[in-house]
């Protein structure tokens, strides 16, 4: 099984992708097993033998080809993902999975610069391998992270919430 996040769809009313669309996007490149979670762009599919070198490439391009909304799409294994998920520091700390995020990176910039904890705070920002999480307690909207910070990724970035997290975990244990 694995994973495919898709950025910046659906959200108001930019980038409209309904998910049965989406759904048939993955079947028609040749994927098994598809389900979708939310309307955030949250796929978990397989596929027969390992995914190709290309398959975020084609992904992107099906996605493109059939709604007519440019995505980028970061895929992970189920077993990445489920590493990710389970490295997270922050899980004693947040306590209400609609404010704390686990932002999902292609790859993590070197000399990375994060800001100072007590200019974020109350918010709590912790650097992982795949992943950046953070704990917003006043929630995404009042981030004190500077989009500086975000600036300095040069490869595709994608954020989930732990709830959302958590609901793609139980559909890889499925």
């Amino acid at each position: 099984m694995s994973v495919a996040l898709l950025r910046g769809i659906n959200v108001g009313t930019a980038k409209s992708v309904s998910m049965a669309e989406l759904a048939k996007v993955f079947e028609g490149l040749g994927f098994d097993r598809v389900k979708t979670v939310l309307r955030s762009g949250n796929v978990v599919f397989s596929s027969r033998g390992a995914l190709p070198a290309d398959a975020v490439a084609s992904i992107e391009a099906a996605i493109l080809a059939a709604t007519g909304v440019r995505s980028s799409v970061l895929v992970l294994s189920g077993g990445d993902f489920a590493a990710i998920a389970a490295q997270n520091p922050l899980l004693d700390v947040a306590t209400d999975g609609s404010k704390s995020f686990v932002t999902f990176v292609a790859a993590m910039p070197k000399g990375l610069e994060v800001p100072d904890a007590a200019t974020i705070a109350p918010e709590i920002l912790a650097i992982g391998g795949g992943a950046v999480y953070q704990w917003m307690p006043n929630g995404s909207q009042q981030t004190k992270v500077p989009k500086s910070f975000w600036k300095q990724f040069d490869s595709p970035v994608t954020a989930r919430n732990w709830n959302t997290v958590q609901k793609l975990l139980a559909l890889l244990e499925d």
